[in-house]
């Protein structure tokens, strides 16, 4: 039997908010539930168990209501066993190939591709000394990562090209697997770059901000004339190849002025994208469409709808390629106690067009995450700094919030730049898939299979 779960008015003061470090209580159409913060185990709990835990909670009693946790058996003692890594080697990187654009987008996190600085092109010589740190300093049988970023990758088309083939090249003379991504507005794709897509495999997240007006408004050409005529027929091109080896991503940077979402995600879906995510704008060098609490709120109750809207797809019989609940499901389920929210400045690292190594492409120009440079490397010593200092454990309210490790701390380049304006939001959205994760467990084994394979 299907369990009906209808949108649900989440109360972000109280039952999102920590009220303890150690275990959070949620509900869902399969019963009541515990996830025990440290295991990450997820634990049905009889009606006098929640109520008495879920009591002494809105007491603010957390060490009681822990310690009746630990008498029935849903947490487990801490273990501080997270050693600070002196160093990780790098197994992917981003070339900003063309530190300028196109388009003039309202609120450019890249300052319209230059990130602060003077526009221009990756130099064939940076790409190819970038590339060669990558993979000369990987094992034959390992998977590197090679991503394109801007601005707009498009615009220097030739090192672009130049970069994926000298790759290829030099990975294969070392026995090492090479995969391929590009960020991209999708204006200046042609028929040489659908080849290159389709022999390499590669892929392609297109920024798409909405549908027809709303797009053209917030990511106009420079003229101020609208994009996504341009856009829309480009995608139907990509995704109109026989026998397609690449994918296609949409990805909707989320601002206060297109929070329309389910209305973007049925139109996304009607174009044939491989998957969409929505992400909030949360730091933007002018400030311009940064999403303030309010705006947050919405974003997540607008986001619930569209995981309604997921859900009714599994009652069809179909999972709808939506990032943001199957990411979340699949990390719900594996639940790793990740102590950093992504690679940056680890195992990933972004190129400036002049060589400069930063610990992701939102760094780029950027004093705080520069870490060396592409003809002499990584400096160890201002890696060794960042990994102590973007840790977990030194991210601070994070040792208190219960949603730590499926969260991570969020963003760095945020969290330095604005600090954590999202945690509201992203417990109201984890708590969301919590009960999605446990009415999916019982009523629907097989689609959560499927779910947790899914690329």
């Amino acid at each position: 039997m299907t369990i009906a779960s209808p949108v649900r008015e989440i109360d972000r003061h109280g039952h999102t908010r920590p009220r303890s470090a150690k275990v959070h209580l949620f509900d869902s159409g399969a019963g009541r539930f515990a996830l025990d913060v440290e295991s990450g185990k997820i634990h049905q709990l009889p009606a006098g168990h929640a109520n008495t835990l879920d009591a002494t909670l809105r007491l603010g009693e957390a060490g009681r209501a822990e310690l009746a946790a630990l008498a029935f058996g849903i947490v487990s003692p801490a273990v501080d066993d997270f050693d600070t890594p002196g160093s990780v080697p790098v197994k992917a990187i981003s070339l900003a190939v063309a530190q300028k654009c196109n388009l003039g987008c309202t609120y450019c996190y890249a300052q319209q591709g230059t990130f602060g600085g003077t526009a221009g092109d990756m130099p064939p010589d940076v790409a190819k000394a970038a590339i060669d740190q990558l993979v000369q300093a990987a094992e034959p049988g390992e998977t590197l990562t090679l991503a394109f970023m801007g601005g707009e990758p498009l615009v220097n088309r030739r090192t672009l090209h130049a970069s994926t083939r000298y790759a290829v090249s030099e990975a294969a003379a070392r026995g090492i697997r090479i995969g391929f991504s590009m960020t991209t507005n999708a204006t200046l794709l042609c028929d040489e770059d659908i080849e290159l897509f389709q022999q390499y495999g590669f892929t392609l997240t297109v920024s798409l901000d909405g549908l027809d007006a709303t797009h053209d408004r917030l990511r106009p050409y420079r003229s101020g004339k609208g994009s996504f005529g341009k856009v829309a027929g480009n995608v139907r091109s990509l995704l109109a190849v026989e026998q397609r080896r690449y994918r296609v991503l949409a990805r909707v940077t989320v601002t206060p002025k297109n929070l329309d979402l389910p209305e973007t995600m049925t139109g996304l879906l009607e174009m044939g994208f491989d998957a969409i995510m929505f992400s909030p704008m949360l730091s933007a060098p002018s400030g311009k469409d940064e999403m303030d609490a309010a705006d947050l709120d919405r974003l997540l109750d607008q986001l619930i709808r569209c995981g309604e809207s997921f859900r009714e797809g599994l009652r069809q019989g179909r999972i709808l390629p939506f990032s943001n609940v199957i990411t979340t499901l699949q990390r719900i389920h594996s639940y790793q106690r990740e102590q950093y929210p992504c690679g940056a400045g680890g195992g990933y690292m972004g190129v400036s067009a002049d060589g400069g190594l930063y610990a992701c492409h939102r760094f780029v120009n950027d004093e705080d995450g520069l870490m060396g440079d592409v003809f002499s490397g990584v400096d160890r010593d201002k890696q060794s700094r960042w990994l102590e200092s973007r840790h977990l454990k030194q991210q601070s309210p994070c040792g208190t919030c219960w949603a730590r490790y499926l969260c991570s701390g969020s963003c760095h380049y945020e969290a330095i730049r604005r600090g954590r304006p999202a945690c509201d939001y992203i417990r109201g959205w984890l708590n969301y898939c919590l009960g999605l994760y446990t009415e999916l467990l019982r009523a629907q084994p097989d689609s959560l299979k499927r779910i947790l394979m899914s690329h």
